[in-house]
């Protein structure tokens, strides 16, 4: 009977991580273009941006982690000497890529909260904290198993600490997911464009949460068995869902960052002239001027007029100004010496 429950163990571990390769690699695919854009998107090559290094590094290292721990674990030719130096390359892995996702939520929550400082602090703080957490206890009583010349790192000492590893995990995504959730609500937003990308900000960090945190409850329950055939099954899963749903962030993003910027390229500005300029302007300080006559407030109305208007007020206000572009205009701009212009539609 005991020998049997082995054999299942084992059976569903290789079903588990054979799964996990055919998903991860059919993603790898998937997102191909997604990648290229991302390239192409680059000024240089040695002057790459922030997202697209996060990216690379979370795409590659995951490929890294899912290939030496599945190699391990396939392979029949280890002995108890080989696996000696080899089995700690595995947990190594994945604390790098743990570090890396950790570090792209926490940017990520950074800018959601408008780069305060206090919160930067915590969540600096915060990463320092789990990451030095998740090193010790992936590494702290890892042991070689050798099985039937597989490798593997196991958990067999008196205390079974790599447990605490996907606990530590857990509570930073808790964290750090309630903190972008709270301020992604407290956004008051004035267009259906960025109500579109607040609601996206909010699925993908919720949908984050749920996935991984399943992936991390199914190896926290592996891991506290004894079982050290029964460890190491769901750990591809975990290296898997951790690579998708972290790219996936940074995809969706960009994707509809993308999408905004070519709406607003359909939209050519012209510079008239300056007569013309002088013109609008006049109209505009009109229309002003005959609103504050009529709340016999001239004098402060053509103060808060002439005042500069920040960056931070401009998004907290909406102007009582509607434009509707029905269609391209293209300009041909003479100098007004010329005193001519032509418009063609």
């Amino acid at each position: 009977m005991e020998q049997r429950l082995v054999t299942d163990s084992v059976t569903s571990e290789k079903y588990l991580r054979i799964a996990s390769i055919s998903i991860a690699t059919y993603d790898y695919v998937l997102t191909l273009p997604a990648e290229w854009r991302f390239y192409r998107s680059q000024t240089s090559i040695f002057h790459i941006s922030l997202a697209c290094a996060l990216f690379i590094s979370i795409r590659y290292v995951s490929i890294l982690a899912m290939i030496v721990s599945n190699y391990g674990y396939f392979s029949t030719t280890y002995t108890q000497q080989a696996c000696q130096r080899y089995y700690l390359v595995a947990p190594i892995f994945k604390a790098i890529q743990t570090m890396t996702s950790q570090a792209i939520l926490g940017i990520r929550t950074f800018n959601i909260a408008r780069r305060d400082r206090r919160i930067g602090a915590v969540l600096a703080l915060l990463y320092l904290l789990s990451t030095s957490a998740e090193w010790f206890a992936d590494l702290f009583h890892g042991t070689p198993s050798v099985i039937n010349g597989n490798c593997t790192s196991a958990n067999a000492g008196k205390v079974l600490s790599t447990w605490f590893y996907y606990l530590a995990v857990i509570l930073f995504d808790v964290v750090i997911v309630t903190v972008s959730t709270m301020h992604l609500l407290r956004y008051n937003p004035l267009s259906s464009r960025v109500e579109r990308l607040i609601r996206i900000l909010i699925y993908d960090g919720i949908g984050y949460f749920i996935v991984l945190s399943a992936a991390n409850v199914l190896n926290l329950v592996f891991y506290h068995t004894t079982n050290v055939q029964t460890q190491t099954a769901g750990a591809s899963v975990g290296y898997a869902v951790t690579w998708i749903m972290t790219q996936r962030i940074l995809i969706n993003v960009r994707g509809k960052s993308t999408q905004d910027a070519q709406r607003l390229e359909n939209v050519i500005v012209a510079r008239p002239t300056l007569s013309a300029q002088k013109k609008v302007m006049t109209g505009l300080r009109s229309q002003f001027e005959s609103k504050s006559n009529s709340k016999g407030s001239k004098s402060a109305s053509d103060a808060e007029f002439n005042k500069p208007t920040s960056a931070h007020n401009a998004n907290d206000m909406e102007l009582d100004i509607r434009v509707c572009v029905e269609r391209s205009v293209v300009v041909d701009y003479k100098d007004e010496s010329e005193h001519t212009s032509s418009w063609g539609k």
